[in-house]
């Protein structure tokens, strides 16, 4: 290779996504499904794992937690090599790990980072230790650019159910108010044809999504799907409201075209690459 081509090879990098959560044997959801999206949105994604699951479509089997320790080293080593243009985080089941999440956004100066709460898989399975909660809460909140709790997890956040959608807007305001900079609270458990998911920031107004419901079955995931769109969308420098948008965009396509194909016995996945997107280049600083 001539030193003009060496040249060349060098002045560009990938848009560069982390994702900060546990792995589903299954495919469907987690750190499986955060790498189909960010690489179906011209991305490249990274991993730092939080624990094993032994999972499928039906529900989890057994979890096998990754130590702290582990976990700092495979932040380090990606961090201090590779480097991020954004972070999304999901499952993290014990205090420690959430120290340890919290101790690299603020060393290696994190930004564009989503946190979403993982708390309660689609099963019902809970993946989240009580005494994590508060922690999180106390942790992660003020230090991440938007939570993406869905009701389930805003109802533990809470301590109380979100019985419709005339209670979305209270609820994601305590949930600002809980130290959240921004909270995207995803309606979709509740009943109806039209889906609302409502965007609240302590600094702009609130800006409600809402489209028609998509009936499948396949919807194993869908948590893990978003949280990881809005991050591949802020790594390329969108501003949070416009990757909310993108975003929904996203998973909406994603689930139509998944929606009539049959994944295992239970709940499948969505179709992540129904529209793949090349990889993004971007000059190096």
């Amino acid at each position: 290779m001539s030193f003009s081509a060496l040249q060349d090879f060098t002045a560009w990098r990938y848009c560069r996504v982390l994702s900060i959560a546990g792995s589903d044997s299954g495919g469907g959801a987690g750190i499986q499904a955060d790498l189909k999206t960010f690489s179906a949105l011209g991305c490249f994604g990274m991993t730092a794992l939080t624990a094993l699951t032994a999972q499928n479509t039906l529900g989890i089997r057994a979890i096998e937690p990754v130590s702290a320790q582990f976990l700092k080293a495979q932040l380090q080593a990606v961090l201090e090599d590779i480097g991020v243009d954004a972070v999304k985080i999901g499952m993290l089941h014990a205090p420690e790990i959430v120290r340890v999440v919290a101790w690299a956004i603020d060393h290696y100066r994190l930004s564009n980072v989503v946190l979403d709460p993982v708390m309660v898989a689609t099963s019902g399975d809970r993946l989240i230790e009580e005494a994590t909660v508060q922690i999180l809460r106390e942790e992660l909140f003020p230090r991440v650019a938007v939570i993406t709790p869905n009701l389930d997890e805003a109802a533990l956040l809470l301590g109380r159910t979100i019985a419709d959608a005339r209670d979305l807007q209270a609820a994601a305001h305590d949930l600002l108010a809980q130290g959240a900079r921004a909270v995207l609270l995803k309606g979709g458990h509740l009943a109806g044809d039209e889906l609302t998911d409502l965007l609240v920031r302590a600094d702009g107004p609130d800006l409600a999504l809402s489209s028609a419901r998509i009936h499948s079955r396949n919807l194993h995931g869908t948590g893990c799907t978003l949280s990881s769109a809005i991050a591949a969308y802020l790594a390329q420098g969108l501003a949070l409201e416009t990757a909310v948008v993108q975003a929904r965009n996203y998973i909406t396509q994603a689930l139509r075209w998944g929606a009539d194909v049959r994944t295992g016995g239970g709940h499948g996945p969505l179709c992540h690459g129904h529209a793949p997107v090349a990889m993004l280049r971007l000059p190096q600083a």
